[in-house]
């Protein structure tokens, strides 16, 4: 198993009812609730860096839409004629 130690947070009740309830449902500790929550965030987190440092390596090597462009487009998904999307 590996090593493991105890982090404290503070949360709003109504959130610690929440959990509570969940872990009597699936019949799991709080404590697993709460490992499975941050680990999926933690994840999320990091999905959301690495999408970032690649859209900033794309704005470095000029791969870019217009905004105007862009804007036209996104105006004309409403219209009966909707132009196509931009491309690079």
């Amino acid at each position: 198993m590996p090593a493991t130690r105890v982090i404290t947070a503070h949360v709003p009740t109504d959130l610690a009812d929440q959990v509570d309830a969940l872990a009597d449902r699936l019949d799991r500790s709080r404590g697993w609730i709460m490992k499975q929550a941050l680990s999926a965030w933690v994840d999320q987190e990091e999905m959301r860096h690495q999408m970032t440092l690649e859209a900033l390596a794309d704005v470095e090597a000029g791969q870019l839409i217009d905004h105007a462009a862009m804007l036209a487009w996104a105006q004309s998904l409403s219209t009966d004629e909707p132009l196509t999307p931009p491309h690079l």
